[in-house]
């Protein structure tokens, strides 16, 4: 049965946690008790201590201070009106948070539907603002609760991911940080966002031994 993963967790590098969520599933469940539910297939990591992309761009003072707070709370980020669900790392006083890119439907897919109409199928979570839509979620009452709320929680996948079914790159959108390896995704799936990493070139991670996070 799958284990629902504990603040614990994320009590540690973001870079390492981006990269173990890919297969986790993350669970909303509705007021009325429907369940909608997504596989994690693409993770952005944040890392202040180390990163520039959080003095720059996007970041400011009261972001990075959002994120510095104890591991395993929901956070969003609201980037071009449009917000983002994160999930922060590290012990408290160190900005620190993984980004959730994109899901996978499984479950309740026609109520995502309801929420974000799309054509084609796979725009309906390809995308950070996207499955946030697509899952209902409201900032105002997820923001600051535990990762493993009984409303909004991610299980862990039943199979860790091997490293040759995942595709390490750079981040989206940076000009800070932006040769960073810190974007992981599900090689192959139809569901991962769409967006051009911020760098030149971006190599799978058997192809570049550098990017290697463990």
């Amino acid at each position: 049965m799958p284990v629902r993963l504990a603040p614990a967790f994320f009590d540690r590098d973001p870079v390492l946690v981006a990269r173990d969520l890919l297969g986790a599933t993350l669970v909303h469940t509705l007021p009325g008790g429907e369940v909608l539910s997504g596989r994690v297939v693409e993770t952005e990591a944040y890392d202040c201590p180390r990163d520039p992309a959080c003095t720059a761009g996007r970041f400011h003072a009261a972001r990075s201070a959002d994120m510095a707070t104890r591991p395993g709370l929901w956070l969003f980020w609201v980037a071009h009106g449009h917000p983002l669900l994160q999930v922060s790392c590290r012990e408290a006083g160190m900005a620190a948070s993984v980004l959730l890119r994109a899901l996978e439907p499984l479950s309740g897919v026609d109520q995502m539907l309801a929420h974000r109409p799309v054509v084609r199928s796979r725009d309906l979570t390809n995308g950070p603002a996207k499955l946030v839509y697509a899952l209902g979620l409201r900032p105002g009452e997820v923001a600051h609760t535990p990762v493993d709320n009984p409303a909004l929680h991610l299980l862990a996948a039943e199979t860790p991911l091997p490293d040759d079914e995942v595709t390490v790159t750079a981040r989206i959108g940076l000009r800070e940080g932006r040769t960073l390896p810190w974007r992981f995704l599900v090689r192959g799936n139809p569901w991962v966002s769409p967006a051009v990493p911020s760098m030149d070139l971006a190599k799978p991670a058997a192809d570049a031994p550098n990017f290697n996070v463990r």
